[in-house]
C-alpha cells in the first residue's frame, strides 16, 4: 500500500467536496466586504505608523499577536474511523502518512504567521529604538514555531490526557517567555536563554509515555477540523452537518439549570447547553477577549468604531451557527415543541448573547474620555443596530428555510 498517495487521495477528496461550495462564499459579498476592510486597514495603519504617539507599547502589542500565531497549531490527517481496523496493520509504516500532515501544518502556519510579522514591522521598528534585526527576528520565529508545533504534535500521541493538558500549558508558558525574552532582553544573553530553554524542553517531552500512533485522538481532532470547515461554509450555504467536539466544561454547568421544566422553555435549555459545550462558546469568547482590547487600544476614533463592528458582526455570525444545531435530530421531530416555539427560542437566546457581547465590547471605548463620548454614543447606536439588523436577518432566512421544506 502506497500511503503517501493515500494521503494525496483522501486531500484531494475532501477539497473536491469543497470548492463546489466556494463559488456561494464569493457571491454573498464576503471577498468585497473583505478588499474593503484590507483598503480601510491599510489608509488607518499607513497613518497610525507616520504618527505614533508616545510611549506607544509596541513590545506588549508584539508579544500579544505574535505568541498566539507562534502556538497555534492544527494538523489535517484525514483519517477515518475505519482507519482504526484497516490501517492499523500499516501502523509500523504510519510515518509515511502522517508526515505529510505534520510538514503542511507547519508550512502553512509559518506563512500566516510571517505575513502578521511583515505587516507588525513597520509600526515596530519605528516604535521600538532598540528593535531587533528583521532577519534574525524571522529566524527566530520560524525557529520557535517549530519547536511549539513539534510539541504540539507529541501532545497528539501522549497515552494521558492529563498529561497533554499539562504540556499545552508548558507549551504555552514557554513561548510567552520566549517571546518576550527576545523583545526585552539584550539579543546575546536572549539567544542563550533561548537556548536553554529549548533544550529543556526537548528533554521534557521525552518523558510521558506515548502511542505510536494515536489512532482515536488523531480520528477526534481530524473531525474537529473538518466540522470547523463546514460550519465555516454553513455561514453562506446549506452543507452536509458534520460532528463537532464536545466539552464538558463543568465550571458553566449551572447555566440553564434554573429554567423551567414546561415546553415553552424546553429548546431554550437544549440550545443552552449546546452553546456551553461546543466550539461555538470558546470562539465567541476568544472573539470578545479580542474585541475587548481592540475597542480600548482604538477608543476614540471612526477607525474604532468600525473595529467594534467588525467584531460585533464577527461574533453574530457564530451565534448564528447555533440555528443549525440539531437541525437534522430526529428527536426535535417528535418532541411536542412547534417550530414557532423553537424558532423564538433560539433567536431569543442569540439575540441576548449578542447583546451582551456588545456591550462588554463598547464599554472599553470609555478610555477615550469624555472627548470621545459622541464617537463611543454613534458606536453604541451603530452596535445595537447591527444586532437588530442580523436578529430580523436569521428569522427570514429561518422561515424561507421552513417554507421551502
Amino acid at each position: 500500500m502506497d500511503l503517501k498517495l493515500l494521503w494525496k487521495q483522501r486531500r484531494t477528496g475532501f477539497w473536491n467536496g469543497i470548492l463546489p461550495y466556494l463559488g456561494y462564499v464569493i457571491q454573498s459579498g464576503v471577498a468585497m466586504v473583505f478588499l474593503f476592510l484590507v483598503i480601510a486597514f491599510s489608509a488607518w495603519y499607513t497613518s497610525f505608523v507616520q504618527n505614533i504617539p508616545a510611549g506607544f507599547p509596541i513590545r506588549w502589542i508584539a508579544l500579544l499577536l505574535l505568541t498566539p500565531l507562534v502556538l497555534f497549531s492544527s494538523y489535517r490527517t484525514y483519517l477515518h474511523p475505519a482507519d482504526i481496523v484497516f490501517l492499523r496493520p500499516q501502523e509500523y509504516r504510519m510515518q509515511e502518512y502522517l508526515k505529510n500532515s505534520f510538514a503542511r501544518g507547519i508550512i502553512y502556519k509559518s506563512l500566516g504567521m510571517l505575513l502578521v510579522f511583515v505587516t507588525l514591522w513597520p509600526l515596530y521598528v519605528r516604535a521600538d529604538q532598540d528593535a531587533r534585526p528583521f532577519g534574525w527576528f524571522i529566524v527566530f520565529l520560524l525557529l520557535w514555531k517549530s519547536l511549539a508545533s513539534y510539541g504540539a504534535w507529541q501532545e497528539l500521541r501522549m497515552v494521558q490526557i492529563g498529561a497533554a493538558r499539562g504540556y499545552r500549558l508548558l507549551r504555552w508558558a514557554l513561548a510567552i517567555l520566549a517571546i518576550a525574552a527576545w523583545l526585552w532582553q539584550p539579543p546575546q544573553r536572549s539567544a542563550w536563554f533561548l537556548l536553554l530553554l529549548a533544550v529543556v524542553y526537548m528533554a521534557a517531552l521525552r518523558i510521558p509515555m506515548k502511542h505510536r500512533i494515536a489512532w482515536e485522538r488523531l480520528i477526534q481532532v481530524e473531525q474537529s477540523q473538518a466540522g470547523r470547515v463546514m460550519r465555516t461554509l454553513g455561514w453562506f450555504v446549506d452543507v452536509p452537518s458534520s460532528g463537532q467536539k464536545v466539552s464538558a466544561r463543568r465550571w458553566l454547568s449551572k447555566w440553564g439549570s434554573g429554567l423551567p421544566w414546561n415546553a415553552g422553555k424546553a429548546y431554550r435549555y437544549l440550545i443552552t447547553k449546546t452553546f456551553i459545550r461546543t466550539e461555538v462558546f470558546s470562539i465567541v469568547l476568544r472573539l470578545i477577549v479580542l474585541g475587548l482590547l481592540l475597542s480600548w487600544w482604538t477608543a476614540g476614533s471612526y477607525f474604532g468604531v468600525g473595529v467594534y463592528l467588525f467584531f460585533l458582526l464577527l461574533v453574530g455570525v457564530q451565534l448564528g451557527a447555533l440555528r443549525r444545531s440539531h437541525g437534522e435530530s430526529f428527536w426535535i421531530m417528535i418532541y411536542p415543541i412547534s417550530a414557532e416555539s423553537r424558532r423564538s427560542q433560539v433567536l431569543g437566546f442569540i439575540f441576548n448573547l449578542h447583546a451582551i457581547a456588545a456591550l462588554l465590547m463598547w464599554l472599553p471605548m470609555w478610555a477615550a474620555g469624555m472627548g470621545g463620548v459622541s464617537i463611543t454614543g454613534i458606536a453604541l447606536v451603530l452596535g445595537l443596530l447591527v444586532i437588530y439588523l442580523m436578529r430580523r436577518s436569521q428569522g427570514n432566512k429561518w422561515l424561507k428555510e421552513e417554507e421551502d421544506e
